[in-house]
């Protein structure tokens, strides 16, 4: 296995200096994002992909050493009214990963608020079964993370169908993969390790962040969290400083033969608020897996 990280965190920085801070300290790999050029969250340009485009980012990994693991674009793709355009800026990023040898492109199946799962997953499967197509003929596979995206949904119910084990067995049989996060299964109340176990020959990619649960804020909402705008009972956490058990999630892996990435996903708000923060909270990720996730 190898650790790296996304660079979403980092959209002050450009891909270069990015990769030359984490070959530096150790990382192995980096995960990156890839939404359009109008984002912050954009360290590859593949709404704009050329020739140049092409060599700029391949040069990048050449002179670091590093691995790119996948193009993260993580959004709805079965929003009602922004679905098809969300669709076709994955099919711009599975170009991309294709021309640079990246392996997976990452995003979200996501959810129409206005219908019911069943027919949710009806119209998943007309979305990305042609998309699984596609990046398939390109030598590329979708991986989807696991997260709830909660606030796509109006009423906080989970947005993004891929949350649970049973919605991963059906997301399968559409050819997609897994981006595999323990953090969203902890605040399921699903054990991370043993979810995992039956499905690593599915898992494309893991994402690592932790998660820290506020007993004191369950007390006052319950699990379904606030009706207000007020955060909930739980908060994202760099792996080191939450309740994930990494010793337990990385053997688990191991054992089951995953042989792939291990990506940081840096969401915590403890270390936010500046570059030198947010490269702080890497530093605590790195060390707490560093010797768990050995090439």
């Amino acid at each position: 296995m190898k650790l790296g990280f996304l660079t979403a965190c980092l959209p002050e920085s450009d891909l270069t200096d990015i990769a030359h801070w984490a070959a530096q300290q150790g990382f192995e790999a980096l995960e990156v994002a890839g939404w359009p050029s109008t984002d912050d969250r954009n360290h590859i340009r593949v709404d704009h992909f050329d020739e140049a485009e092409c060599d700029r980012v391949s040069g990048i990994f050449a002179e670091t050493g590093l691995t790119l693991s996948s193009i993260a674009y993580y959004e709805n793709n079965l929003h009602p009214r922004e679905g098809a355009q969300v669709n076709a800026h994955v099919r711009r990023c599975i170009d991309a990963a294709a021309a640079l040898g990246c392996p997976t492109v990452g995003t979200f199946v996501g959810r129409d608020p206005g219908l019911p799962v069943r027919d949710n997953l009806k119209l998943a499967a007309d979305v990305f079964k042609p998309l699984v197509a596609y990046a398939a003929d390109r030598g590329v596979e979708i991986v989807i993370e696991n997260c709830l995206m909660k606030s796509w949904h109006p009423d906080g119910y989970p947005g993004n169908l891929a949350y649970s084990p049973e919605l991963w067995e059906w997301m399968f049989t559409l050819g997609l993969k897994l981006n595999y996060d323990p953090s969203h299964l902890v605040a399921l109340g699903i054990d991370p390790a043993a979810a995992a176990m039956p499905y690593i020959a599915h898992i494309a990619h893991v994402q690592a962040k932790d998660t820290q649960i506020m007993p004191e804020k369950i007390n006052r909402y319950g699990y379904y969290g606030p009706i207000t705008g007020e955060k909930g009972w739980y908060q994202f956490r760099v792996p080191g400083l939450g309740q994930v058990d990494w010793v337990r999630v990385i053997d688990a892996l191991q054992a089951g033969g995953y042989d792939g990435v291990v990506s940081v996903e840096h969401e915590d708000p403890v270390y936010s608020g500046s570059t030198e923060r947010v490269q702080t909270g890497l530093g605590i990720a790195y060390h707490t897996l560093r010797h768990l996730v050995k090439g």
